[in-house]
């Protein structure tokens, strides 16, 4: 399989997060890591106007074949579940437009993904993706470490190499023989 690359975005109407990895065959690689910073803009639709522009600009740069976003949990704040929503909303129609694969996935399937617990704290997550990518993570952007484990949990799942995330945190290449049975057998963590 040739190499594909993934944008990560956690969406959020004060921070941004996002990354970009490239899986090729069993190696994870991280490419960029980064945040954009919304806070200072008192305006929601310039707001989400920067996310269209950085989404965009992203995707133009690095070409990811999929988009893996965070979808949004319940908020006891009614305004800010509305604001969340259309910046997450920005960023789907920002990767559709330019034509990438766009799949959503609940915080607690990304924690199980990557760290094996759906419960795991941040702290826990940022450890173990430093692991999965080889590299230590920059604590400056701590906050784009969701955005990165959004990634690496559509890699663990989705990819075309056959990625599965083992119980070091690492990954292993899982045969498969196309039959149900097999699948079932070989990934009983992915049936509810």
């Amino acid at each position: 399989m040739k190499p594909h690359r993934i944008l990560g975005i956690d969406p959020g109407t004060q921070i941004m997060g996002y990354a970009v990895v490239e899986v090729d065959g069993q190696k994870i690689t991280l490419l960029t890591l980064g945040i954009l910073r919304l806070q200072q803009l008192d305006d929601h639709p310039q707001k989400l106007l920067r996310i269209l522009e950085r989404v965009q600009e992203v995707i133009r740069r690095y070409s990811p074949r999929d988009m893996a976003i965070e979808a949004p949990f319940y908020a006891k704040n009614v305004q800010a579940m509305f604001k969340l929503a259309r910046a997450q909303g920005v960023a789907i129609a920002a990767a559709m437009s330019l034509e990438v694969d766009v799949h959503e996935y609940a915080p607690r399937r990304i924690k199980q993904s990557v760290a094996g617990n759906g419960n795991a704290s941040k702290e826990q997550l940022h450890g173990l993706l430093a692991h999965i990518v080889g590299k230590p993570l920059d604590t400056e952007y701590f906050d784009a470490s969701d955005a990165l484990a959004v990634a690496v949990c559509h890699a663990l799942q989705f990819s075309p190499a056959g990625l599965q995330r083992n119980s070091t945190g690492g990954s292993k290449k899982k045969r498969s023989t196309g039959s149900w049975s097999s699948f079932v057998k070989d990934n009983p963590e992915r049936i509810d």
